[in-house]
């Protein structure tokens, strides 16, 4: 933790922002000089002091806080409710509120008027600190990198399920045939079977097939295990085929 090490010549009960500024920055061998300017407007600080623009940042780095509600202010010293109009050359932050500040929202800050000196327990804790900040936002920017592969990988897995379902479709489609179509399909299977059944005017057979039966064990020796031509599959269709064709 810190330690005051002692009374500290810069703490205050309260500070205006100016004085904050000047003990922030480092400043203090310079406070009469910077006092003793237009130190009541803030954008006339980096103007006047162009080789500290520290000390117009802090300044507005102050009354952001103030403004957003983060820092608690008051006037002469008494705290007032956050909103409260008060004029600049009476605004003043009271040294515990501005302690509680700094540490919530510049914890890698630790200004002498503060907190003191800092053990040296607490400068290690301090390195440790910046190496743990160092490794979050290492893994921040890995994440973001990983959320944006992820978006890609998303986008590519939906483009393709799209696809898949349009072939899908397709596939469906390819199924459905027509009344038409299925007739004229089934004829054709007939006409083979009668064909190879059958014989020429002359007694000449047009194939070796005794029978219908002839033709389906033919098939299923030549093709076995082939989708679509089992023995059930061409009873069903050959059978099909036939009774189509004497109907025309």
């Amino acid at each position: 933790m810190y330690t005051s090490n002692g009374f500290n010549p810069l703490a205050k009960l309260f500070y205006r922002p100016i004085d904050v500024a000047i003990r922030w920055c480092d400043l203090i061998a310079f406070e009469t000089q910077i006092l003793g300017s237009s130190w009541e407007c803030p954008a006339l600080l980096a103007k006047a002091f162009p080789q500290w623009p520290c000390l117009h940042a802090t300044t507005e780095k102050i009354l952001d806080a103030i403004r957003n509600h983060e820092l608690r202010y008051g006037a002469l010293g008494t705290t007032v409710p956050s909103g409260t109009p008060i004029d600049y050359k009476l605004l003043t932050i009271r040294h515990s509120d501005l302690k509680w500040w700094m540490f919530n929202h510049h914890p890698d800050q630790r200004p002498f008027f503060l907190f003191g000196l800092p053990t040296e327990q607490e400068n290690i804790r301090y390195e440790t600190y910046l190496t743990l900040q160092a490794d979050r936002e290492a893994l921040e920017v890995q994440l973001k990198a990983a959320e944006a592969t992820l978006q890609t990988l998303m986008s590519e897995l939906q483009s393709a399920g799209i696809e898949r379902e349009n072939l899908r479709a397709l596939a469906e489609n390819g199924k459905h045939l027509s009344d038409q179509s299925k007739a004229s399909f089934l004829n054709v299977i007939g006409a083979l079977v009668n064909t190879m059944l059958s014989s020429s005017e002359a007694g000449r057979r047009h194939s070796i097939f005794d029978n219908q039966a002839a033709i389906v064990d033919s098939i299923t020796a030549h093709y076995s295990g082939v989708p679509g031509l089992s023995k059930r599959s061409l009873d069903e269709k050959f059978a099909a085929g036939r009774r189509s064709l004497s109907r025309t």
